[in-house]
């Protein structure tokens, strides 16, 4: 029976290797030949595919009474057996297995002289179920190698005879009658144990099996422990090494579908293929999944396969802006002012611009984006939002009342008011006068008033506050009318002098603000006054 086995396996190997080295020829002369196809049923195809058939030799080491740690006894076994897959995960396999096992032990545990050891012959006849590990941990997929773990029952017969280790006198035995062989004995048994395939072809696939049977008996040492633990008492491991050969796999395309199935013999070698032994279209666009770059999204030819929502010939996959149209140089993305920024990056969208400036348009090529700069139209630095500084005061020319010549902040850009000029603004404080209760300029003020004429006239950035003050004698609404013709009196000679009108302002303020006390004769003096002060903003003209 050995030799038989071995003379199969290598049968099985050079099969397997002319195959290989002879495919295409094989190819070419299978999808030649005229094979009528017919469709088959869902229970026909089931019945007709999945069914395989295998072959292994291995060792038993015993596990029961009479054994030994200290002296590991491996008896040679082989099986056949014939599987179906019942699903994508469950795997049915009928056993027939043929062996020996032997042990042997010198002490009990207890110390006690055993001298003991056994030799059996065993037949097993098993079913188990497979369940696949990894298609069970990683999903369905085809794979090379499968980790599958099984489960099942079955009968052991067994001849069994226990002898003296030192006599070899027969002490007990089972299936023989003295020396004679008899009826063996049978047992029920129940296998458990892991499988580790390696496919080689879809049809041929080499195993590692690794199991523990588990026999409902005593007996199998011919050795009686205890009579009321019957179960676990004595057991085999069982490890081989043989291949699993699957039927119905005459496949003259190579595509995993044998011949009597396959609606389409002469598929090229390595495309996907569904059970028909077509060429898969999983989304069911039209194009076949061996030239669609998405197989499982449906989407047009023109972007081989791949869903395009907005329609622009982009596949979504390779679009950035998958609901609006756009074009490839833009990888998708509408670019509406042309300027080569995609308008979802594009701060100006309508409008041509720079890659500098996101898109947006620089007028005056100052760096500065039009929508940000205070002077489109003109050069100017960051730090001035865009505005040039003539004198390079820090203060932009659109907002500098002396954009020509360097100024102060406060004074809005123009220079600091000259000394000369406050003094001359001093001594009119007390150089205006006025007829008494009136707002008549007397005469001898006609000479400190010509000199403001001269400052406003050689100082054309200068605006002139002219503020009318007045003590407290008298109705304060009065005082407050008064001060405020005294005032516009002032204002009128300046401009009959030649000074612009918008140039000045006069407002009055009675008694509001005084500089002295009242309540001396020199104090009134004082609050009775008209105060300048050099302005450099716009002033608003009061008719």
């Amino acid at each position: 029976m050995k030799q038989l086995f071995i003379s199969i396996l290598l049968v099985f190997i050079g099969n397997i290797t002319t195959v290989n080295a002879q495919q295409d020829t094989v190819e070419s002369v299978c999808i030649s030949q005229k094979t009528e196809i017919q469709t088959p049923s869902d229970f026909d195809i089931w019945m007709r595919s999945d069914w395989g058939f295998s072959m292994t030799g291995g060792t038993n080491y015993f596990l029961g009474d009479v054994s030994s740690h200290d002296v590991v006894v491996l008896k040679p076994n082989f099986g056949i057996g014939l599987e179906k897959k019942l699903n994508e995960y469950i795997l049915w396999k009928g056993n027939f297995m043929q062996g020996r096992l032997s042990g042997e032990k010198e002490k009990f545990e207890m110390g006690g002289i055993a001298n003991l050891y056994f030799i059996a012959k065993i037949t097993e006849y098993s079913s188990v179920f497979e369940l696949d590990l990894l298609d069970l941990l990683q999903g369905t997929q085809e794979r090379k190698a499968s980790l599958n773990a099984y489960a099942g029952l079955g009968i052991v017969d067994f001849r069994t005879q226990r002898k003296n280790l030192v006599t070899k006198q027969v002490i007990q035995s089972y299936g023989f009658d003295g020396f004679q062989l008899a009826k063996p004995t049978r047992e029920m048994v129940y296998p458990v144990g892991v499988i580790f395939e390696y496919n080689v072809t879809k049809a041929l696939a080499f195993n590692l099996d690794v199991s523990l049977r588990i026999v409902n008996s005593d007996k199998v040492d011919a050795y009686i422990a205890n009579a009321n633990n019957t179960i676990f008492a004595d057991m085999y491991n069982y490890t081989g090494i043989g291949f699993t050969y699957k039927f119905g796999y005459k496949d003259c395309d190579f595509d995993g579908v044998p011949n009597r199935l396959d609606k389409c013999p002469g598929t090229p070698y390595g495309l996907p293929v569904g059970p028909d032994g077509c060429i898969t279209d999983r989304d069911n666009d039209g194009i076949a999944d061996n030239e669609d770059v998405c197989p499982d999204m449906p989407g047009p030819a023109n972007t081989k396969g791949c869903p395009d929502t907005d329609g622009d010939g982009i596949a979504d996959k390779d679009d950035k802006c998958i609901y609006d149209k756009g074009t490839l140089e833009m990888f998708g993305c509408p670019d509406a002012d042309g300027d080569g920024i995609a308008d979802k990056d594009d701060k100006c969208p309508k409008e041509k611009g720079t890659i500098e400036l996101h898109g947006c348009p620089d007028a005056d090529a100052d760096g500065i984006a039009d929508f940000e700069d205070r002077c489109p139209n003109q050069f100017g630095p960051a730090v001035l939002n865009g505005c040039p500084d003539t004198d390079g005061d820090g203060i932009a020319d659109i907002d500098d009342k002396c954009p020509k010549e360097p100024g102060l902040s406060k004074n809005i850009g123009c220079p600091e008011v000259k000394k000369e000029v406050l003094k001359i603004f001093e001594r009119a404080l007390t150089g205006i006068q006025f007829e008494t209760g009136k707002d008549v300029i007397l005469k001898a003020s006609y000479p400190i008033l010509d000199q403001v004429v001269q400052v406003m006239l050689q100082n054309p950035s200068y605006n002139l506050e002219i503020n009318g003050h007045t003590d407290n004698v008298g109705d304060p609404q009065k005082n407050m009318e008064l001060s405020d013709k005294r005032a516009k009196a002032v204002q009128n000679y300046l401009i009959s002098k030649g000074v612009a009108k918008e140039r000045t302002i006069a407002r009055g303020f009675g008694d509001t603000l005084p500089i002295a006390d009242n309540k001396t004769p020199q104090g009134k003096s004082k609050n009775r006054r008209v105060e300048f002060k050099v302005v450099f903003q716009s002033l608003i003209i009061e008719e």
